[in-house]
């Protein structure tokens, strides 16, 4: 674990194919809305708007960022599939962090969400290929290909570092 509070598992680190990560991340993407939910248990309101960390989001703006990310990951990921190389849809996620949805709604909106998205998604990716890994998507803001091993990881890892910046402000505050 790292001790920068930015960071609580780490950055992400790009691993080669293997069976084993395979599952896991699978596992991770399977299990995620659980994580997020015990995340979350029984914070009261007060809670749910402190910021995760110095000059970061609210728990309740984090929950809603992971609803809109893991949802613009589910439609790369099925782009990828069907399409040959497609370029990915960059969106500006500060900004998405701030609209009337997130203000205005409880975060058991996204939860909700969450549960059916890595129901669908989970699904869509146990049936991958090993070659299917190989497809790639264009990021244009990163100008490059990017393959579906590579966003698994990423969304794997994703998932695991927002749960923690909430488990890890929850042991900060006692709570």
């Amino acid at each position: 674990m790292s001790t920068d509070p930015r960071y609580p598992v780490g950055k992400y680190e790009p691993k080669p194919y293997s069976d084993e990560l395979k599952e896991q991340w699978l596992s991770d993407i399977r299990f995620f809305p659980d994580a997020i939910e015990n995340a979350i248990l029984n914070l009261d309101e007060q809670q749910l708007q402190t910021p995760y960390r110095e000059g970061g989001w609210t728990v309740h703006q984090l929950v809603h960022h992971i609803a809109d990310s893991h949802m613009n990951a589910y439609i790369r990921f099925k782009l990828g599939y069907t399409e040959n190389n497609p370029t990915i849809r960059p969106y500006e996620e500060k900004l998405w962090a701030t609209t009337a949805d997130v203000k205005n709604l409880p975060v058991n909106i996204s939860t909700t969400l969450l549960f059916a998205l890595h129901k669908r998604w989970y699904e869509f990716l146990k049936s991958f290929t090993r070659e299917d890994w190989d497809k790639t998507v264009y990021h244009p803001e990163h100008k490059k290909e990017i393959t579906l091993w590579l966003l698994l990881g990423m969304y794997a890892w994703h998932g695991r570092h927002h749960a923690a910046h909430i488990t890890s402000l929850r042991e900060r505050m006692g709570w």
